[in-house]
């Protein structure tokens, strides 16, 4: 299944933006805008992630709301 017929894992209805590489549980992956927004914001950020639709939504979520100064990585293909 592509990224996008994927769904958010999490609220199972989002059009996810960005995977997690190195989830604490495999059957959260995927997550969309919101529930990733939802996560910095709660403060536990995806530390290891790839973004899905080609452009930094999730870097700027980041940037945006994270105010932990942890290292994050970018993973490539």
């Amino acid at each position: 299944m592509g990224a996008h017929r994927r769904k958010c894992d999490w609220c199972g209805s989002g059009t996810p933006i960005v995977r997690d590489m190195d989830p604490v549980n495999a059957e959260f992956q995927y997550w969309c805008e919101e529930c990733a927004r939802a996560l910095i914001i709660k403060g536990d950020p995806i530390e290891t992630y790839r973004e899905l639709e080609g452009e930094p939504i999730y870097g700027r979520l980041l940037e945006e709301h994270c105010t932990l100064k942890r290292f994050y990585s970018f993973a490539t293909a």
